[in-house]
């Protein structure tokens, strides 16, 4: 098997949970890989920005919180005083650590690791921006697209300011707010109000659909949101958010909806945490014949192949769910397509 797939050569565009996976089992099974990704080591947006450090800072959450319960059992433990810039500092040791090991698995995979910013020039040639300075062009035998996405804004309530945040600019902890809005019931937007509201924020989450976390089983979110309702400070569902803007104060907000008491309220912090988009413009596919639908995706068959039969796409880019572990499957998927199995 192996020397029939010497011959086979692979390019991957982005270094998440699709395309280090992909990466690592085509040079498995003795493909030559090149992996491209604009990060120092394999990891993506799950490592770097999103499933890690956030899984991070529920974990300072829940021994919060398991400390505080404790009492209930005659176990009394004084508040906890949080450092937040060692903190910020365990968190960005957990993702240097897991992001490390990926790099030297790939090293002794012998994947050829670039660091840099790829694009198609055409559907058999790729030239690749590097960080260091430079370009270097490629030509392409099979391609795997794993580029990820990144966070979902409001067109109309775009305010440029350090008091609004995205998921990314939320995991680095800027400060602990007293209040903070979240815009957005899904998971991310509760993970992180979690994470804020036990380290001592009085967060209010705002979901314009019925219910939280839309999509999921509602026998599991009714008990979710019993506890979350005793967490935050209010959970205003079938609302939605007219208006951000800022003052000395903080950020003015104008909420409608049918539990809203107060329609204009003032929040030290607002994240909006409204989903995420797939890493689609800027890799030159119009270059190509790859397709993508009006969301961005990229389209794909049951193999992740693409309009050009060379090309496949997997994880975020090429639809949702936008979870790691479907990436990863899909990444399995590609390369086993590409060995003709």
């Amino acid at each position: 098997m192996s020397a029939l797939m010497n011959n086979r050569r692979v390019t991957i565009i982005g270094g998440g949970p699709g395309g280090y996976a992909a990466a690592f089992y085509a040079a498995d099974m003795g493909m030559d890989v090149t992996l491209i990704d604009e990060e120092q080591n394999p990891g993506g947006v799950c490592l770097y920005r999103g499933c890690i450090p956030s899984k991070a800072l529920l974990h300072v959450a829940k021994v919060i919180t398991d400390a505080r319960e404790a009492a209930q059992w005659g176990v009394t433990f004084g508040e906890p005083t949080v450092d937040l810039d060692r903190l910020r500092a365990w968190k960005e040791s957990v993702v240097a650590r897991l992001t490390s090991g990926l790099g030297q698995l790939s090293r002794q995979r012998k994947v050829n690791y670039i660091r840099g910013r790829a694009k198609f020039l055409d559907s058999r040639t790729l030239t690749v921006e590097k960080k260091d300075g430079g370009s270097e062009r490629l030509s392409l035998e099979h391609v795997i697209i794993a580029t990820g996405s990144r966070p979902a804004t409001i067109p109309a309530l775009s305010l440029e300011s350090p008091r609004v945040m995205d998921s990314t600019t939320a995991l680095e902890l800027p400060d602990i707010p007293e209040t903070l809005l979240v815009i957005g019931g899904g998971y991310i937007g509760l993970e992180l109000g979690s994470v804020y509201a036990t380290l001592g924020s009085r967060v209010t989450v705002v979901e314009m659909m019925p219910g939280l976390l839309p999509g999921v089983d509602r026998d599991l979110v009714s008990i979710l949101q019993k506890r979350l309702e005793k967490l935050f400070a209010a959970i205003l569902v079938n609302t939605t958010v007219l208006e951000m803007t800022e003052d000395r104060a903080g950020i003015r907000v104008r909420l409608q909806g049918p539990d809203v008491a107060q329609p204009e309220q003032v929040f030290d912090r607002v994240l909006v945490a409204v989903g995420r988009k797939p890493n689609s413009s800027g890799l030159g596919l119009e270059s190509t014949r790859v397709e993508v639908d009006a969301r961005g995706f990229i389209k794909v068959d049951g193999q992740r192949r693409t309009s050009e039969p060379h090309i496949f796409a997997i994880g975020d880019v090429a639809g949702e769910p936008m979870l790691a572990h479907k990436a990863t499957h899909e990444g399995f998927v590609a390369v086993e397509a590409i060995a003709g199995h």
